[in-house]
């Protein structure tokens, strides 16, 4: 039996957390698409990102970078470690920390992702500055969550 909703109770298509989420998922199939040719799943391609930018980070580095904490990360980088995309060593100052260090292998791969940006670029139908002003507020709009969640 089929019950009316209420007229006080929110809709679905109207609330920015759907709309962000669903959001999000497309983005995630488009790159699921395209992320095979590197032989990568999307959490890799972003640790790999973050390693493009700038190398031999801590695990906590890489954990901060992309809001993710060590248990979620430390299993994906194992991972990676077994498809030679970057190393890890103990850091010798302070051996609680982990060094992430790209391979030979994981910087040549840095050439072959560039050529996915167009391919994301077209498939949102959005011009650079489009997509740039959307990232813009994007990024504004996590801060201010983060702020006011205490983050």
């Amino acid at each position: 039996m089929n019950t009316p909703t209420s007229s006080s109770a929110p809709a679905l298509d109207n609330q920015l957390c759907f709309a962000l989420y669903s959001t999000s998922l497309a983005m995630m199939r488009v790159y699921r698409g395209l992320l095979p040719k590197l032989g990568l799943t999307y959490p890799q391609y972003l640790v790999m990102m973050v390693l493009w930018e700038q190398d031999n980070l801590t695990v906590s580095d890489i954990g901060e970078r992309l809001f993710l904490d060590s248990a979620t990360l430390t299993p994906l980088l194992k991972r990676m470690e077994a498809q030679q995309l970057v190393t890890r060593a103990r850091a010798k100052a302070d051996e609680r920390q982990v060094i992430v260090t790209l391979t030979a292998q994981g910087q040549a791969l840095r050439d072959e992702a560039a050529k996915l940006m167009p391919q994301v670029l077209c498939a949102t139908k959005c011009s650079v500055e489009e997509i740039t002003g959307l990232r813009d507020q994007l990024v504004d709009l996590r801060k201010n969550l983060n702020d006011s969640a205490g983050l």
